[in-house]
């Protein structure tokens, strides 16, 4: 009888198909395609975070649709896949970053949270009796080594990203970003092309309630999510 190409393969996590591949580690990442749209980009003058708020249910209170989080005074984060698995991962990543200003009386660099977020995120790619976690985080802040913007996957894996996109509208924005994109253009105009790039993905006639905003500027190196006056603005110059 024909068994089907990864047929047995993808019953646990620690299994890999002939070909070298961990398919609950895919399975995972589909999940992170799934999810609502979010996207960072990082400039001269900072890293902008904006991500797409959907309304799931007709009685849900928007103000309780949460994507972007401060984790720290100068790092915010954003996520696209399961909502339980990101929360779990920013409790950690902000505990991480106090233990690091306890130990060291300084901020954490962006870079190592990230690294530390993404080796709890591999360790669930190794272990019989759990499973990966399947989210995507954007991780947006400004150090010593200036603004920086990151991507982790339900691997373990991360990198650097001048701009990035993740969830189910990732593809339509990245092509804006990759036609549009320039490091040098400045912190408003980050702003306004980060609305513009993600307002073709929102569902409906876009508005402050579908989009949260979140930016940290090399200034002053605070993160900051963006009043709804403020998104209601910047949608009203796109």
């Amino acid at each position: 009888m024909f068994t089907p190409p990864g047929m047995g393969y993808d019953r646990a996590i620690t299994v890999f198909s002939p070909d070298g591949r961990l398919f609950q580690v895919e399975y995972a990442m589909e999940a992170v395609r799934r999810g609502f749209t979010a996207l960072g980009i990082r400039c001269v003058e900072g890293v902008v975070l904006v991500a797409e708020r959907r309304k799931i249910l007709p009685l849900i209170d928007y103000s309780s649709l949460e994507k972007i989080f401060k984790i720290d005074e100068h790092i915010g984060i954003t996520y696209a896949g399961f909502p339980f698995d990101a929360r779990i991962l920013i409790d950690y990543a902000r505990q991480e970053a106090q233990i690091n200003r306890i130990l060291y009386d300084e901020p954490i660099d962006v870079e190592v949270l990230t690294k530390r977020i993404s080796d709890v995120m591999q360790l669930y790619t190794q272990r019989g009796g759990v499973r990966p976690f399947g989210v995507a985080f954007l991780v947006a802040g400004v150090d010593d080594n200036g603004p920086r913007l990151l991507m982790t996957e339900p691997s373990g894996a991360y990198a650097l990203y001048f701009a990035r996109a993740i969830g189910s509208g990732s593809q339509q924005v990245t092509e804006f970003l990759e036609k549009n994109y320039k490091f040098e253009i400045s912190l408003n105009e980050a702003l306004k092309m980060a609305v513009a790039a993600i307002k073709p993905v929102v569902e409906g006639p876009i508005d402050p309630d579908k989009i949260e905003i979140g930016v940290v500027s090399v200034k002053d190196r605070i993160f900051r999510k963006l009043s709804r006056e403020e998104v209601a603005s910047l949608i009203s110059g796109i």
